[in-house]
């Protein structure tokens, strides 16, 4: 347990500091919200011409979370080509069976019409 020590306390020290930068604000901030200017909607000085909160097509969603997808994955490939001099043919062979499974996904969504923007 002893090697452990310096990241324990690493951690409850960075547990201390994050909650004492999330209390800080509630100590010293004042009570000026309570007036009705500030918490109408401003728009550059008019008054706002419609709902702030509107509503967004599903597929700006849809694509934002394939992106994500499709980008993490990406990810793996930077240490992959790193070390590839080190993990000779089995390495090799099983970054291109994750590549080959990546394609399927990437297909059966372009198939599905997920990219489609009409």
């Amino acid at each position: 347990m002893l090697e452990f020590a310096p990241i324990c306390i690493y951690l409850v020290i960075s547990l201390l500091v994050s909650l004492i930068l999330l209390g800080l604000p509630f100590l010293f901030a004042s009570n000026s919200s309570t007036y009705p200017e500030k918490l109408s909607a401003y728009e550059c000085g008019f008054d706002p011409f419609g709902d702030a909160r509107s509503r967004f097509d599903i597929r700006f969603y849809l694509v934002s979370i394939l992106f994500i997808i499709f980008d993490l994955e990406v990810t793996f490939f930077f240490p992959w080509a790193v070390s590839l001099n080190k993990i000779d043919l089995f390495g090799f062979w099983s970054m291109m069976a994750f590549l080959f499974i990546l394609t399927i996904g990437f297909l059966y969504e372009w198939k599905r019409g997920a990219l489609d923007w009409e």
